[in-house]
């Protein structure tokens, strides 16, 4: 069994191909191409952690229930069961029923363990984003200094600092393994500075 962390899958987004370098030619063809290259790595018993963006709305989830594993969601901006959005109020259930064995609403998940490291799971990463201003920063998880998975940067960056972005857009659009998350991790540990006294 192994455990995986994607973000900004973006079913049924339109307007993602434009804004995005995705390489297919329609969203139909997205919609199926993540699908596809999702079940070509994720087995039926694996986790899969989908750390926001899954869908511009909720009738957009029905690629949801196509995806292997058992498949939790830390919500992001885009998410409609997401505790900031204007409409939230009563929307986790169809996150659910569209194939979500549980929904973080708040967007933010502490004290999470991949391997030997303790991270932050989120949409949004400490700073940075993919415009030129960092939105929601009401919204953003508090820097502690603990390394953070990451979305919705798209495809700005990989690693920034001691932030990892799992985003589809700069993982050959299939979700990251945790020895993948590991690694990394292994050498941002390796190239910390030692705290003064």
């Amino acid at each position: 069994m192994t455990t995986w962390y994607t973000a900004d899958l973006h079913f049924g987004h339109t307007n993602i191909l434009a804004y995005a370098s995705r390489p297919w030619p329609d969203v139909e063809a997205m919609n199926a191409g993540l699908v596809r290259r999702w079940n070509a790595v994720v087995a039926p018993e694996d986790t899969v952690w989908v750390l926001g963006d899954v869908s511009l709305t909720p009738t957009k989830l029905g690629p949801v229930a196509e995806l292997n594993g058992r498949k939790i969601l830390v919500a992001g901006n885009h998410d409609a069961c997401w505790s900031g959005h204007r409409r939230h109020t009563g929307q986790v259930q169809r996150y659910i029923d569209a194939g979500f064995a549980h929904v973080h609403a708040g967007g933010v998940v502490r004290d999470h363990r991949v391997g030997e490291h303790l991270v932050t799971l989120a949409h949004f990463p400490y700073y940075g984003d993919h415009t030129e201003q960092d939105r929601y920063a009401d919204r953003r998880p508090e820097n502690d200094g603990r390394p953070l998975l990451c979305g919705h940067v798209h495809d700005a960056w990989q690693v920034n600092d001691r932030q990892i972005n799992v985003g589809v857009d700069v993982w050959d659009w299939t979700p990251v393994p945790a020895e993948n998350i590991v690694r990394l991790l292994d050498q941002l540990d390796a190239t910390a500075q030692p705290t003064l006294r």
